[in-house]
């Protein structure tokens, strides 16, 4: 391989990653389960309360 194609492969590998960087992401960002059960608790604290004593809700 001679030194100008190494040398464009190796820039259009670094132009596809940082066009890949500024796309748009699909995927939602991740939320760890504490952080998860914690915003539940806060959305519906009378359900979370029932929920911890092992009763059912009212």
């Amino acid at each position: 391989m001679n030194r100008r194609k190494k040398i464009n492969q190796l820039l259009k590998a670094h132009a596809k990653k940082a066009s890949a960087k500024l796309a748009p992401k699909s995927k939602p960002k991740y939320i760890c389960k504490a952080d998860r059960l914690k915003m539940a608790a806060e959305a519906s604290p009378a359900a979370a309360d029932a929920a911890q004593d092992g009763a059912a809700p009212v």
